[in-house]
């Protein structure tokens, strides 16, 4: 057996659609157990007082990288079959400007205003219903869109491709990254609480 299943046949639709509801839930759970559930907590990585959200989630594209990795050379997992999205440079800036800049001001991003909602946040009820506005006013307005779009295509490209090494070049610096990353993100919490910067203990102006 060979993966990715679902193409390879050995997954229907069906069953595809059933683990990635599964998958889904898991995620969710964990991210709220990860306390990210909570908009103050969020919105600490923006003071620099709470840098879970960067360990969480550099903690996850390591996880997958290296899972890809020992699985395709395992013979488990074809990486040829795996899809890459394409990058469009400038449209795809502009949509992380205005996905950052709401994560800033609310406190949530997609995922987690789910998670928020689910656990009976307030406030995750109000980000996850302006979510799905946004999505609809979106697909209204897509026709003036479509140009801008899919401008400045790139196609498929790597991590690897950009820097010109090799897969495993690129996959050892990640994690030296990652390391260095984890450790300085832990001074930098200190540094800020030092100064008094506002933390997710309670004196941010998020709702609860």
């Amino acid at each position: 057996m060979s993966a990715p299943l679902y193409p390879n046949g050995f997954l229907s639709e069906n069953a595809g659609l059933a683990i990635a509801v599964i998958l889904g839930i898991a995620f969710g759970f964990f991210l709220e157990r990860g306390g990210l559930g909570s908009a103050r907590k969020l919105a600490a990585q923006f003071y620099l007082t709470d840098m879970t959200v960067f360990k969480v989630m550099f903690t996850a594209i390591i996880t997958a990288m290296l899972g890809l990795f020992w699985l395709s050379w395992l013979g488990i997992l074809d990486l040829a079959q795996v899809h890459v999205l394409p990058t469009y440079l400038v449209p795809q800036a502009v949509g992380g400007l205005i996905f950052g800049a709401g994560f800033m001001m609310g406190g949530y991003c997609p995922g987690t205003s789910c998670v928020a909602a689910s656990i009976g946040r307030r406030d995750g009820y109000v980000h996850l219903l302006g979510m799905i506005a946004g999505i609809f006013l979106f697909g209204e307005v897509f026709p003036f869109l479509r140009q801008f779009y899919n401008s400045t295509s790139l196609g498929p490209i790597t991590l690897p491709q950009i820097l010109g090494v090799s897969p495993n070049v690129a996959m050892f610096l990640i994690v030296a990254a990652a390391i260095a990353g984890f450790s300085l993100a832990t001074k930098v919490e200190r540094w800020a609480e030092h100064r008094g910067f506002p933390s997710s203990k309670g004196n941010l102006s998020t709702h609860p």
